[in-house]
């Protein structure tokens, strides 16, 4: 639609952290000014990146480990300022990210999955709606009464992907997490991705594994050293980092 905002708008894009102990700067700093950038011991994670996401796209960013590239996903996902430059985002987004932050140990599954889903923006109603529906994904039925604490790590992530996948916001947020849990369940979670998007999802996608980035994006970001090496389609985009990465 002409006139339409993009569904992620990033302009400029900076984040630094001070090396040591004390990650990022302090309150003292941060009222400095940016007359004290690039001091020693400060570590610029992204700095310069701009790229624009149009709604109903799927975009894969890759980056060898500590290129910035979950930095730039908690930047979209509102878990974390900029330093220079903005993040404008155009609807709710979905977060598989970090999945299973947010639940209670103490909490039975049933409890947590109306905790969760409720923080989460669905209303009582909704949640009551897609109970079943997130239990049966999860293949928790039978431990709908257990206290979360007692579940393995791999119930764990199926409750909570499950949870988060039911969202309706148009924009999803995925760091890895396709990555986690057996054959069986990852074949359920692909297919659920697939769902989304053949419903018209925006997809931002950070991930190693190759096979899911050509499954499921047309275009990829480039990250190297916190900055936007190459912004094209997810094919040229792993030629270009297969070839500087030998």
């Amino acid at each position: 639609m002409a006139g339409e905002r993009a569904a992620i708008e990033v302009d400029g894009l900076g984040v630094r952290f001070r090396l040591g102990r004390r990650g990022r700067r302090s309150f003292k700093d941060l009222f400095a000014g940016s007359s004290r950038r690039n001091r020693p011991g400060e570590f610029w994670a992204l700095r310069n990146v701009s790229f624009r996401v149009q709604h109903g796209e799927a975009i894969g960013v890759v980056g060898r480990n500590g290129q910035g590239k979950s930095t730039l996903l908690k930047l979209v996902a509102g878990v974390m300022l900029a330093d220079e430059g903005h993040v404008s985002v155009h609807g709710g987004v979905a977060p598989l990210i970090e999945l299973t932050g947010g639940f209670v140990g103490d909490l039975t599954v049933r409890e947590n999955v109306k905790l969760t889903a409720g923080l989460h923006g669905m209303s009582r109603a909704e949640v009551a709606e897609r109970y079943d529906e997130i239990i049966d994904f999860a293949e928790l039925g039978k431990f709908q009464d257990t206290p979360y604490k007692h579940l393995s790590n791999g119930m764990k992530v199926r409750l909570a992907f499950s949870v988060v996948s039911q969202l309706e916001e148009p924009i999803l947020l995925v760091d890895e997490v396709l990555a986690v849990g057996d054959k069986g369940f990852r074949d359920k979670c692909y297919q659920r991705i697939d769902e989304l998007l053949a419903d018209g999802r925006t997809l931002f996608f950070v991930s190693h594994n190759e096979k899911d980035l050509r499954r499921f994006c047309t275009r990829g970001l480039y990250l190297d050293r916190g900055g936007l090496v190459l912004d094209a389609s997810i094919e040229d985009v792993l030629d270009r980092y297969n070839a500087d990465n030998g």
